[in-house]
């Protein structure tokens, strides 16, 4: 896992949740990263334990979409983002998602652990395994 050494790298110093325009989540960190998350990302990273258990059992990271199954027709779903947003004390953030889903709550270290960019993703990438399971969001 990807454990960054600055203690403010797991501290927010602003957090957008840009609902109105559907693009998703932007987080400047206290260590001066930025992240950008798609709401849809986010939702593919739900850290409830539901979720992660649906992600062990498809082999899938979190923050990775679920592939549909072979020959199925693609359907219309309406794009995911979230209908509420609230802050979860002073280390997280839980969305109410349009799929009725609330379970998940963010912390900031998820968040940061996870993060989408290009220099997070390599790092998660070189630290894992070959062949090891996909990471667990929720104590197993």
């Amino acid at each position: 896992m990807f454990a960054p050494r600055d203690p403010r790298a797991t501290v927010p110093q602003a957090v957008k949740v840009n609902v109105t325009t559907g693009t998703g989540m932007d987080i400047e960190w206290k260590d001066g990263h930025h992240s950008h998350y798609s709401f849809q990302y986010l939702r593919d990273a739900c850290p409830c334990a539901l979720c992660d258990d649906d992600r062990q059992k498809a082999g899938r990271e979190p923050g990775e979409p679920l592939q549909p199954a072979p020959g199925a027709l693609p359907m219309f779903k309406p794009a995911v983002k979230p209908t509420h947003t609230e802050g979860v004390g002073k280390y997280a953030i839980r969305f109410v998602w349009n799929d009725g889903h609330e379970h998940g709550i963010y912390s900031w270290d998820f968040l940061r652990e996870f993060c989408p960019c290009a220099e997070c993703s390599a790092v998660r990438s070189a630290a894992k395994l070959p062949g090891s399971a996909p990471t667990r969001t929720t104590p197993h």
